[in-house]
């Protein structure tokens, strides 16, 4: 009888290899370039893909047992949440639109993110870059479905959250995230890396997370807390996966070095303008402000960006082209989104209101060069329009950003008083842009976005009726007409005082409060 031998049991190291590396195979009915064609054609060259390793040393056994842990204590605190009506804890009702814009423009993201690493996965020679998407593929799946548990409760007491998916495929401002996602999404598999591993969630996804979980929790809001940090979790291993997958790509091949550089130049911008749809939730959306856009930039942009494009530099790569108009936007940004979503008022899913004399004293103090110069005096005139019953509606369709999509609000650098306008010609047809970055990026690839699906331009072209609709007809609105393709309601809509949602939480509140 032979003595069994004891086999020594794997160290992390050997095991992980072991789940990844040890899952690949040479293919032999087919050459591996025809397997993987994609990973080439951008221009980037791998030699080594050994090389490419995972920070976390994650194996998926490992991973479900980490994430199944995560879920119970998630689902605890949502279930106690919901059946405690804790929502009429928040401190006050407008709170609830920035978790409107949240699920309409944030949540559907993770989807799209879900699918793109799903999809560029695939599409890696390398074993480790395979199981990593596959990881961050499955952690966006979770992420979309947490988010849209978490924020169901409201669903069910308060207007704007009803029907987000439909929203995102039309509503005019909802094109800004998607064009965003649907551009990585068509490129390459390492440009869809720089995009959103890189750019996104390394460099740009805590000014999202950070600033918004902490605001969730100083105004009540322990659900969106839970499911925030829950999230937080795995963005620490897909920022530190962002920034690998980025020195990998410049320590494999010098040539490498100027094509990642264009991408960062480009997804930089475009994660920014994206971000404004933040900047002016934390301004000018949450009751209880923990921080500022301006401070949240410089403290999760300037500083940790600053430091990370100084350390790049030894590869080579330096900072953004747009970096230095990002940073000079700071003081502007949220004040000028705002004041366009207010004019606005009557075709977004969510209210509108004036900040009022304390909170502008906040912006005031937040804002010193710009606020009270620039901003405050639009706000107090509106104010007394509106007390005069002459509340300011803008009643056309404002000129968008050919690129980023956004209406064209943003100013020159240097000179907050001039809106920002560049033009480009191409095949004949000219092309509009909010910046000098927008028109470089265009200019770059404008067989791409002359593709762009503009909402503007399909309202114009009569795109956005539905079928039995007649434009002709006598007495014809067009903007209930939209409206009603875009299936928004009128109580979604419009002010926040007087509307259903103030008057049902005040309601509420005073029931809660005399029992």
């Amino acid at each position: 009888m032979d003595t069994p031998v004891l086999k020594k049991k794997l160290g992390l190291k050997e095991r992980y290899a072991a789940m990844t590396r040890g899952l690949g195979w040479e293919t032999t009915y087919q050459p591996m370039e025809q397997v993987f064609p994609y990973d080439r054609y951008e221009g980037i060259k791998i030699h080594d893909w050994d090389k490419w390793v995972d920070p976390f040393r994650l194996t998926m056994d490992a991973y479900w047992k980490y994430q199944g842990e995560k879920e119970k204590k998630l689902y605890a605190v949502i279930d106690a949440f919901t059946q405690n009506n804790a929502f009429l804890g928040v401190t006050d009702a407008r709170y609830i639109n920035a978790l409107k814009l949240f699920i309409q423009g944030v949540t559907p993201l993770e989807y799209y993110a879900h699918r793109g690493f799903a999809h560029v996965g695939r599409h890696f020679t390398g074993e480790g870059a395979r199981v990593a998407c596959q990881m961050q593929s499955i952690d966006e799946l979770r992420h979309y479905q947490t988010e849209t548990h978490a924020m169901s409760t409201y669903n069910k007491f308060f207007n704007g959250m009803h029907h987000s998916n439909h929203w995102f495929d039309r509503v005019w401002y909802l094109s800004v995230p998607k064009s965003f996602f649907e551009d990585a999404c068509t490129a390459g598999p390492f440009e869809f890396l720089t995009a959103v591993s890189f750019s996104f969630e390394y460099v740009l996804t805590n000014l999202l997370f950070v600033p918004f979980m902490s605001g969730a929790a100083y105004n009540g809001d322990m659900s969106t807390v839970t499911f925030g940090f829950s999230a937080q979790s795995d963005e620490s291993r897909h920022m530190t996966l962002g920034i690998e997958c980025i020195k990998f790509l410049l320590e494999q091949d010098p040539q490498n070095v100027p094509i990642v550089q264009r991408w960062i130049d480009k997804w930089f911008w475009r994660g920014y303008r994206l971000l404004t749809l933040v900047a002016m939730m934390m301004d000018y959306m949450q009751p209880k402000r923990v921080m500022s856009w301006k401070e949240a930039w410089e403290m999760y942009a300037e500083q940790n960006g600053g430091a990370l494009f100084k350390d790049l530099a030894r590869y080579g790569i330096r900072e953004p082209k747009g970096w230095k108009d990002a940073c000079e936007g700071k003081d502007h940004l949220s004040h000028q989104a705002w004041a366009t979503f207010y004019a606005f008022g009557a075709a977004a899913p969510f209210h509108t209101w004036l900040p009022r004399q304390d909170e502008m004293a906040w912006l005031s103090a937040k804002y010193p060069e710009s606020f009270d110069q620039l901003y405050r005096p639009r706000l107090e005139y509106w104010g007394e329009r509106a007390d005069a019953d002459e509340r300011f509606y803008v009643k056309t369709l404002p000129m968008l950003c050919q690129t980023c999509q956004i209406p064209m609000f943003f100013t020159e650098p240097g000179d907050a008083t001039k809106t920002c306008a560049r033009e480009s010609s191409y095949l004949g047809n000219r092309y509009h842009f909010c910046s000098d970055h927008c028109k470089e990026i265009f200019e770059h690839e404008p067989e791409k976005y002359v593709q762009a699906w503009l909402p503007v331009h399909q309202i114009y072209q009569g795109n956005c009726f539905k079928p039995d609709v007649d434009p002709s007809r006598e007495g014809f609105d067009p903007l209930a007409a939209v409206l009603d393709y875009y299936e928004v309601e009128a109580r979604d809509t419009m002010d926040f005082e007087g509307s259903e949602d103030q008057k049902n939480f005040a309601a509420w509140r005073g029931q809660a409060t005399s029992v």
